[in-house]
Formats: structure tokens, sequence, C-alpha cells
């Protein structure tokens, strides 16, 4: 087991790291649409699959890489103003994805310190916390408020671990794109997927992760399944 589903014997905590946006919340097909309308407004027409590819960056990275550096500096604060207006249209509506909720709350009964690290801030933040209703689990959460570089750079990871008061070595980070898992392995974390987000398990393989799962349900299940 990767994430072994018992306490440790030698008393030493646990963190298990989460990614929240397409691993714990149905929100990546969201910012999608979302990013896709703020570029339209702006006169850009950027295709929605390579939008779905760099959901998980900072805005301002994610704009990088899609419009390149010089309109980034010149365009990056208005178009990410425009995508977080017209995503805070959904905060009333964001649902946890299958078993998000159940997981957390078996990991925290099982002794592990569980930890957010997401690129979302603010008002986003609780939105995304309230969709998971499962504030009780949860240790500490990493925003885009705590670091200065967002992932693929290991800062969230290890300020996470770091709210855990946690080693590396003893923590797993699970997260749905190639952003976490790049993150986590540069971080020197293990690495777990899931699908839900939308990026094929290949691209998350290849990107660091240790094992891929369908979504938080499916995890549980395995924990649970290894406890026996």
């Amino acid at each position: 087991m990767l994430i072994p589903d018992d306490r440790p014997d030698d008393g030493e905590p646990r963190a298990a790291v989460f990614d929240v946006d397409g691993t714990l919340v149905d929100t990546n097909a969201l910012h999608v649409v979302t990013w896709w309308e703020a570029f339209r407004q702006a006169g850009h027409a950027v295709p929605t699959h390579e939008i779905h590819r760099s959901v998980g960056l900072r805005s301002a990275d994610l704009v990088a890489r899609l419009l390149g550096e010089e309109r980034a500096r010149e365009e990056a604060e208005a178009l990410s103003a425009a995508h977080k207006a017209l995503y805070g249209q959904y905060f009333g509506r964001l649902a946890p994805l299958p078993g998000a909720g159940d997981l957390l709350r078996h990991l925290a009964g099982n002794g592990w310190r569980v930890v957010l690290a997401t690129s979302a801030g603010g008002q986003e933040l609780s939105a995304l916390r309230r969709a998971l209703d499962a504030d009780e689990a949860i240790t500490a959460t990493a925003s885009a408020d705590d670091v200065s570089e967002g992932k693929p750079a290991p800062e969230p990871v290890e300020q996470a671990l770091e709210l855990a008061g946690v080693p590396a070595e003893n923590a797993v980070f699970v997260g749905d794109t190639v952003w976490d898992m790049r993150a986590g392995t540069r971080a020197g974390v293990r690495c777990l997927a899931v699908l839900c987000g939308g990026i094929p398990r290949e691209d998350l393989e290849e990107a660091g992760a240790d094992a891929v799962y369908t979504d938080p349900a499916a995890l549980l299940d395995s924990l649970r399944a290894g406890a026996k």
C-alpha cells in the first residue's frame, strides 16, 4: 500500500496533502469555460483543450503559458479578474467529487494530518471548503496567499508539509494534474493521482504519479481494502 491505512507504530506523524480543484471538488470544467470566456472577452481565441491542460497553474502562469510572457505582463491581471468574476458565479453550486469528504475524514480518523495545497485563495477557497464540508478533518491549508510560487514549483507542497509539521518522507500528495505531480515530486513526497480532473493516466504517470485512481472514492476503497 502506498498509503498504509493503519496508525504508525513509531509514533511519527504523517501527512496527506491534497490539491483541491479537480481532485476533491468538481471544478475543472468550470475553470475551463470561465477562462475561455475571459479570453474571448479580451479578444483571444484560446482552444478549450489548451486551457484544460493549463488548469492547476496560478493565474499569471496560466496566462503566460497560453498567451506568452509578454501578453501575460500586459494582460494577466485583467484576465485573472475577469475569470474570477465569471467563476465566482458558481461558488454556491460547487460540488465535491465522489468520496472526497469521506476520504479526508477517514485519513484524519486514522491519524493522518490532512492539509490542502491549492492555488485558490480568499472567497474561492472558502467556497471550495464549503463544498467539501469536511473542515473537521482538515489540519491546515496552504493557499495561494501563503506562497510566492505556485505549482509546478514545490513551494505549495513544502508549505503544506511545514504547516503539518511532517517531513516529506512521511507524506503523500494527491492531485489531478501534471503540475501537481511535478510539484509533489520536486518536494520529495510520494505522489498519487486521480483521473477525475480529466488528465490522461499516462501523462500523470510520466509527471511522477506513483499510483493513479479514478477519483477520491476509488482511493478510499483501496485504503479500506488494504486495511482488511
